[in-house]
C-alpha cells in the first residue's frame, strides 16, 4: 500500500539489480495461493518466467507486468535512539497482486542503501523464509515468504557468502517508521495521506468513529499488543524491535536475529548484537509499547486540527493505555488455554507465573514442557507425572503440580477433550535454531531437500507427525547456542 503514495519524498522508482544464473532454493506453495499462482507437479510456478522475476532479473511474467518497482523512505528509533532517515535499503516493492504487496529482499541497491550493498545472503534468506511460513502455520500474523532464489554470486558479510533474494508478501509493508519519517520532517500532508490510506485499506471501521485518526491509533496499538502476546505464548523472540521494524497493520516483519526459546530463560537474548539486552524475551511487550509511544508522537499532527497540541498529546497518551490492557487480556487468555483452562479462575495467572518461574530456574525446554502438559490426567498423582523430573527444585514443582491437578478438577472437559484443545495451542514443532542451521549448512552445499522437509513439518506444527519425532526433540547443549546477529 505504501508504494501508492505520490511524490519523490514518499517512494522512488527502483529497479532490481540482476543476479547471475539464478536457481530455486525454496518455494512456498501455501504462500503462492495468496496470489493465485498455477504450480507444476513439483510445486513450482508453471510459468517459468517467475524465477527471473523473483530473482530481480526481469519485471514481467506472462500474466503480470511490474512497471513501477519502488523503494520507500522511512525513519525510526534503533535500539532506543533516533536514527533519522532509513528506508528500504535492500527491499524493492514490485507491486500488488490480489491484494498482496510483493517485495524482493536482497535484489540490489536502492536510494536508501546508504553504505550497504542491497543484497541478502543465502543464510538469512532461508531463515526468513522458514520462519515466515512457520509463524503463519502457528496462527500468528506475519508477512509471508513466497520464495528464495539463489545465485553463486559472492557477497561479503563476516565472511564471503552467496547471494539470495527472498520474495515476501504482505497486505501492507507500512511501518511505524513511515509515520515517524514524515512527522519528523513536519510533512503533515504526507502523515495524513498515510493515515487515510491505512484506514481505507486496512481499518475501514475507523471511518465510523467521531475521530478516525485517534481510533486508528488505538487499533494499531491493539493489533500489536495482541501480536506480541502471541509471540510470548509460543516463545518467539524477534531480536530487533526497532520502530522501523514494527508493522502498522500488526504483523510480524523483518526476520533477522530472531529465535524461538529452547531452554526457558525469561531474559533470553536472541541477538548477540543486543549487548544491553534491550530486546530480551521478557521485555518485548514493554518495547512494543514504547514503539507505540513513538507512533503516538507521529500522530500528533493528525489531531492538531481538532485539538490543541497539548490536548492532542494528552489524548494520545491516554489512548496508549489501551496497549497494556489489550496485551494483558490476550496474554492471560492464551496462557489459560495453554494450561487447558476453559473456565477463568482468579488464581490462574499466579499459577502460570509460578510455572514460568520454575521453568526459568530449571532451564526447562519451553515448547516440550507445554506440549507434555496435555498428557496429565485429572486423577494422576503427582509422583506419576513424568515431567516433574525435568525440574531441579522437586519440592517446588511437586507443589505446583498438586495445585494444577486441583485446578483441573474445576474443568468440565474430560481428559481426552482437554488434550485435543491443549495440543491445538501448544505446538510440537517450532523452527529451532539448530534445525534452521542444519538446513542452511546443506543448502550451502546446494542440497535444498532439508528446507522442503522443514517447511512441510512446520506447516503442521500442532500435529503429532510421529515420523518426524526427531524434529520435536530439544537440542543437546552443544547445539543450543547458534549465534545470530543483525547481519542475519
Amino acid at each position: 500500500m505504501a508504494f501508492t503514495l505520490s511524490g519523490d519524498d514518499a517512494c522512488r522508482t527502483t529497479f532490481p539489480t540482476p543476479i547471475p544464473d539464478p536457481y530455486w532454493v525454496a518455494f512456498s506453495p501455501s504462500a503462492s495461493q495468496l496470489i493465485h499462482l498455477e504450480l507444476d507437479a513439483s510445486g513450482l510456478p508453471l510459468d517459468s518466467s517467475w524465477l527471473e522475476v523473483l530473482a530481480g532479473n526481469q519485471l514481467k511474467t506472462s500474466s503480470y507486468v511490474f512497471s513501477n518497482p519502488v523503494a520507500t523512505a522511512y525513519s525510526g528509533h534503533q535500539f532506543g535512539v533516533w536514527a533519522g532517515q532509513l528506508g528500504d535499503g535492500r527491499a524493492i516493492l514490485l507491486g500488488e497482486i490480489a491484494g498482496q504487496e510483493l517485495q524482493l529482499k536482497g535484489a540490489g541497491k536502492t536510494q536508501y542503501s546508504r553504505m550497504g550493498d542491497g543484497r541478502a545472503v543465502l543464510r538469512s534468506s532461508i531463515r526468513e523464509f522458514l520462519c515466515s511460513e512457520a509463524m503463519h502455520a502457528l496462527g500468528i500474523p506475519t508477512s509471508r515468504a513466497l520464495s528464495v532464489v539463489g545465485s553463486d554470486m559472492p557477497v561479503r558479510r563476516e565472511t564471503i557468502e552467496t547471494a539470495a533474494v527472498c520474495a515476501r508478501l504482505a497486505p501492507s509493508f507500512l511501518r511505524v517508521g513511515h509515520f515517524e519519517h514524515y512527522a519528523a520532517s513536519q510533512n503533515q500532508v504526507r502523515v495524513k495521506e498515510l493515515a487515510d490510506l491505512l484506514i481505507q485499506e486496512h481499518y475501514p471501521d475507523c471511518l465510523s468513529s467521531k475521530d478516525p485518526y485517534l481510533e486508528l491509533f488505538k487499533q494499531i496499538c491493539i493489533r500489536n499488543a495482541e501480536l506480541v502476546a502471541q509471540w510470548q505464548a509460543v516463545g518467539f523472540c524477534h531480536g530487533v524491535l526497532n520502530s522501523d521494524n514494527i508493522s502498522a497493520i500488526g504483523i510480524t516483519l523483518d526476520y533477522g536475529p530472531f529465535g524461538f526459546l529452547d531452554e526457558f530463560q525469561i531474559d533470553h537474548i536472541c541477538n548477540h548484537s543486543d549487548q544491553a539486552g534491550r530486546y530480551t524475551y521478557h521485555r518485548q511487550p514493554q518495547i512494543m509499547h514504547w514503539n507505540m509511544a513513538c507512533l503516538a508522537s507521529a500522530f500528533i499532527p493528525l489531531l492538531e486540527n481538532q485539538y490543541s497540541v497539548e490536548n492532542a498529546e494528552d489524548i494520545l497518551r491516554d489512548a496508549l493505555e489501551i496497549f497494556p490492557k489489550s496485551y494483558a487480556t490476550t496474554w492471560q487468555s492464551l496462557f489459560r488455554r495453554k494450561l487447558g483452562f476453559a473456565i477463568d479462575h482468579e488464581n490462574d495467572i499466579k499459577l502460570v507465573e509460578r510455572l514460568l518461574q520454575a521453568m526459568h530456574d530449571s532451564r526447562v525446554d519451553y515448547t516440550t514442557l507445554f506440549r507434555k502438559l496435555s498428557d496429565i490426567k485429572k486423577k494422576d498423582s503427582v509422583e506419576e507425572i513424568a515431567l516433574r523430573g525435568e525440574f531441579i527444585d522437586r519440592v517446588s514443582i511437586d507443589q505446583w503440580l498438586s495445585d494444577y491437578l486441583l485446578r483441573l478438577q474445576m474443568e468440565l472437559d474430560d481428559d481426552a477433550t482437554r488434550k485435543i484443545k491443549m495440543d491445538g495451542v501448544n505446538p510440537k514443532f517450532i523452527l529451532r535454531n539448530h534445525l534452521a542451521q542444519e538446513a542452511i549448512n546443506k543448502a550451502q552445499q546446494h542440497d535444498y531437500a532439508e528446507i522442503k522437509t522443514l517447511l512441510n513439518i512446520l506447516s503442521r506444527p500442532f500435529d503429532d507427525q510421529p515420523q518426524h519425532e526427531k524434529y520435536a526433540i530439544a537440542p543437546p547443549k552443544d547445539l543450543q547456542k547458534v549465534d545470530v546477529s543483525c547481519s542475519s
